[in-house]
């Protein structure tokens, strides 16, 4: 790193300890132990996705990267999850440096990280949601834009990431970009927009460390830049996922119908994560009042867990869905972690030395 341009050293490496300012994001069922520590291994910041496991698979997931790296990960974390405080005391009593929310944590959940030493980042998808976690005192936000896979926004990067930028002016907090970032030249657009660095999902889905089957990959691969769609046809809340016959079919149909079928996928969800019914209604209330969801919302909110399941760990596509940014049509291959993060760095350096010789 020491040769490369200055303009690479930020914020984010420094606040995540890591070498390369690039966040592997904590995708559902995708962002097991491998990948992760592949991740943070390469110079990267790996973050853990623990709202698919249970409490004691978390603790295992931790254990094993602990084994692979000696170097700063994260856990992502489901605020609203019923052992969301069991969970950040694993986080705290094991070490791990970075927590990451993908909804607005709890003012207390996000003071007891960081009184305990733990960064914390918070995934955005407007200026107002920006400001409101930096009152939190979080350490970092990801500013997703449209683009990004997955829940999402409607404000493309372009448009958002500067205001992000500009709504925490003068504080701490670290900024960093994500929705269609994949290369070197994305991570020097997002750092003159003023972010600190760049998260990504789609790009590491698609490495050699992947837990995701070979022929899913090449699905994905072979998706071109209007192959995507966001959709609410799974549960209720916008989407962005590959277009698929099951997709059309699911937009048909009325929303009743889709119902049965996604309180089963809640259920089977549920168990899966160690929750019981009662759990299960805790969390949905929890869900209404902080995230704003409406009922039905919160009814099929377990709908894409199982879904997504079905397809990047099953590898079943006739009913799974296959989440994903936009930016997949500009992927053609799927090399290893450690390629991709030096092929990143390697093209923002020669960038850099382009336009700043």
């Amino acid at each position: 790193m020491s040769d490369r341009h200055p303009a690479l050293r930020t914020r984010a490496g420094e606040l995540f300890g890591v070498e390369f300012p690039i966040v592997q994001t904590g995708m559902g069922w995708v962002s097991g132990a491998r990948l992760t520590a592949a991740t943070s291994a390469a110079g990267g910041l790996g973050i853990l996705a623990s709202a698919t496991m249970t409490l004691a698979e978390l603790d295992d997931a931790v254990t094993k990267v602990q084994e692979r790296t000696d170097r700063p990960f994260g856990v992502n974390l489901l605020p609203s999850q019923p052992d969301a405080r069991e969970r950040i005391e694993l986080i705290i009593a094991r070490g791990v440096p970075v927590a990451s929310f993908a909804a607005a944590p709890r003012p207390e959940q996000v003071a007891a990280l960081r009184d305990a030493g733990v960064a914390t980042i918070v995934t955005v998808g407007a200026r107002r949601h920006a400001e409101k976690v930096a009152e939190m005192g979080v350490s970092a936000v990801i500013a997703q834009g449209g683009e990004g896979g997955g829940h999402t926004g409607s404000i493309p990067t372009s448009l958002l990431l500067g205001q992000v930028v500009d709504a925490v002016a003068g504080t701490d907090v670290v900024v960093l970009g994500a929705g269609g970032f994949h290369d070197g030249r994305g991570l020097v657009a997002a750092l003159a927009y003023g972010a600190d660095g760049v998260a990504m999902g789609t790009r590491f889905l698609l490495s050699a460390e992947s837990q995701v089957p070979d022929h899913v990959k090449a699905v994905y691969l072979q998706t071109p830049l209007t192959g995507t769609v966001v959709t609410s046809a799974i549960d209720g809340a916008p989407q962005r996922v590959i277009r698929t016959a099951l997709i059309d079919a699911l937009e048909k149909l009325p929303a009743p119908l889709r119902f049965p079928r996604a309180a089963s996928n809640a259920l089977r969800f549920a168990s899966q994560s160690g929750l019981s019914p009662l759990d299960l209604a805790r969390t949905g209330v929890r869900m209404h009042g902080e995230q704003d969801l409406s009922w039905s919302q919160v009814a099929l909110a377990a709908n894409a867990p199982m879904m997504t399941k079905a397809s990047v760990v099953d590898g079943d596509l006739e009913v799974g869905i296959l989440p994903t940014g936009q930016v997949v049509g500009a992927i053609a291959e799927a090399p290893s972690v450690a390629e991709i993060l030096a092929s990143i760095m390697d093209e923002a350096d020669a960038t850099l030395r382009r336009l700043a010789p």
